[in-house]
């Protein structure tokens, strides 16, 4: 069974190492989950520009990073033009 660990790694890693694109999207992606659970369970009041803002970068960070699955990956002829 891998570890917590391992499984974050690989699931930040890109071809070439960790992107930094998805670890900033994960911890964002932390931060409105905590701000969530805190509004609702302990009744914190959450600035909603603040919320709007870290929600922006999480749907941001995952549609680039679902883009760059999908897109076609660049050939060496591609890069000569």
């Amino acid at each position: 069974m891998p570890s917590l660990v391992s499984i974050f790694q690989s699931s930040t890693a890109a071809d070439s190492g960790i992107s930094s694109k998805r670890v900033i999207t994960f911890l964002a992606f932390i931060f409105c989950s905590i701000a969530f659970f805190a509004n609702v369970f302990f009744g914190y009041s959450v600035d909603p520009h603040l919320y709007d803002g870290m929600m922006y970068i999480v749907i941001g960070g995952l549609g680039v990073t679902v883009a760059e699955r999908f897109a076609k990956p660049i050939s060496k002829n591609d890069k000569e033009l």
